[in-house]
C-alpha cells in the first residue's frame, strides 16, 4: 500500500499492488495519461480527464462511480470503440482494436443491439464461426455457462432484457478472451440469474481471467471485485484493494440497548473523542466512532447489552469519495 489519506473533504486511497495479484503478473491493461472530451468551446465535456490506470493479469476489478463519472468511456476506450483524446491505452501490449479483433478481449455492453430475427442458438453461432472452429466447437460449452440451453430456439426479440444480457455474456465468451469487460453486466437480471452469472464469473477469475466491470450495485463489487477504482468527474479518485477501501474512513458503527434513561450515557459519549453522530432510538443507541473498542468499553461500563460493532461498507466509503 502507498498511502491513505485525507484531501479535502474526500478519502484517497491508492494501492500497488492491488490485493489479487502479484507484481510478478504481467500487466495486462494500461491507460496512461488518458483524457476523452466530447464538443469543442463552451459545449466541450470532458469525460475522461487524466486517467493512469495499469492492471494486471487475474485481477478483479470494480470501476464504480456515479452518473456521468467516466466509467462506460474508459471501458469504451479499452475496447477500441472510442479513440482517446490524449494518452495511450494499450491491451496485452497491442491496441485496442488488436485486441478485440483477435478475440483477446470480449465484453458485455450495456449498448449494442442484437438481431431479433434470429434464434439464440443462431446469434451465438454466427457470432462464434467469425473466431473460427475453436470457438464453434465451444458454442455448446457458453450456451450452458450463460444457462442459455433453454432458450436455444427463442427468437432474441421474444428474449426479457436480462436473458438478452445473458446472450451478450455468451457471445463475449464465444472466443475465450484473456480479459473480461463488463459494463452493469446483471442489469435486467433477476436475483437467480444474478447469482448464476457471477458464479460463472468467480470461477473465471479463479482460472486466470481478467475481469474488469462497472456496477451500480455496490454489494456485487463489495462480494466479487478484489480491488475497486472510484471514478468522479473523469478522474480516478480511489484505486485500491476493496477491502481497504472499505475501512479506509476509520470509522466503525457501534449500537446497543440502553436503559430509558441515557441522556447522561448520551453526554459521555458525545464528550468522548473519536465519537460521531450519537443517536437514540428507543432503548437502542447507536454511533460511528474512530476508537470502537472504546465507544464499546463506555457502553458495556454502563450497563448497554446486546452490542454490536460493524465494519464500514464499501457503500460508505464510495459516498465519502464521491459526494463534491
Amino acid at each position: 500500500m502507498n498511502n491513505s489519506s485525507v484531501d479535502g473533504s474526500a478519502t484517497r486511497v491508492t494501492a500497488r499492488p492491488a490485493s489479487g495479484a502479484s507484481t510478478d503478473d504481467p500487466v495486462v491493461l494500461e491507460l496512461s495519461g488518458v483524457t476523452r472530451h466530447y464538443g469543442a468551446g463552451e459545449r466541450r465535456v470532458q469525460a475522461v480527464d487524466g486517467v493512469d490506470l495499469s492492471i494486471r493479469r487475474g485481477e478483479v476489478v470494480a470501476l464504480l462511480g456515479p452518473n456521468g463519472a467516466g466509467k462506460t468511456t474508459t471501458l469504451d476506450m479499452l475496447l477500441g470503440l472510442t479513440e482517446p483524446s490524449s494518452g495511450t491505452v494499450r491491451v496485452l501490449g497491442v491496441t485496442p482494436e488488436q485486441a478485440t479483433s483477435s478475440g483477446a478481449i470480449g465484453a458485455v455492453l450495456q449498448t449494442g443491439g442484437l438481431l431479433g430475427d434470429l434464434t439464440v442458438g443462431e446469434t451465438v453461432r454466427l457470432i462464434a464461426s467469425l473466431y473460427g472452429a475453436q470457438a464453434l466447437g465451444r458454442v455448446g460449452e457458453v450456451m450452458a455457462r450463460a444457462d442459455l440451453d433453454h432458450l436455444a430456439r427463442r427468437r432474441v426479440s421474444k428474449c426479457s432484457g436480462g436473458e438478452q444480457q445473458r446472450v451478450k455474456f455468451a457471445l463475449a465468451m464465444v472466443s475465450d478472451p484473456d480479459i473480461l469487460v463488463l459494463d452493469e453486466p446483471t442489469a435486467g437480471m433477476d436475483v437467480t440469474a444474478r447469482r448464476h452469472f457471477w458464479d460463472v464469473m468467480r470461477a473465471d477469475a479463479d482460472a486466470g481471467r481478467t475481469i474488469i466491470f462497472a456496477t451500480h450495485y455496490l454489494e456485487e463489487a463489495e462480494q466479487f471485485a478484489r480491488r475497486t477504482v472510484v471514478m468522479h468527474r473523469g478522474t480516478v479518485v480511489a484505486d485500491a484493494p476493496t477491502a481497504l477501501l472499505r475501512a479506509s474512513l476509520g470509522e466503525r458503527t457501534v449500537s446497543a440497548t440502553v436503559d430509558e434513561d441515557s441522556a447522561a450515557l448520551v453526554t459521555r459519549l458525545s464528550a468522548t473523542d473519536g465519537v460521531i453522530a450519537v443517536r437514540v432510538d428507543g432503548d437502542r443507541l447507536s454511533l460511528r466512532a474512530t476508537d470502537s473498542d472504546a465507544a464499546a468499553r463506555i457502553l458495556l461500563d454502563n450497563g448497554a447489552h446486546d452490542l454490536e460493532i460493524a465494519a464500514p461498507t464499501l457503500e460508505t466509503a464510495f459516498t465519502a469519495l464521491t459526494e463534491n
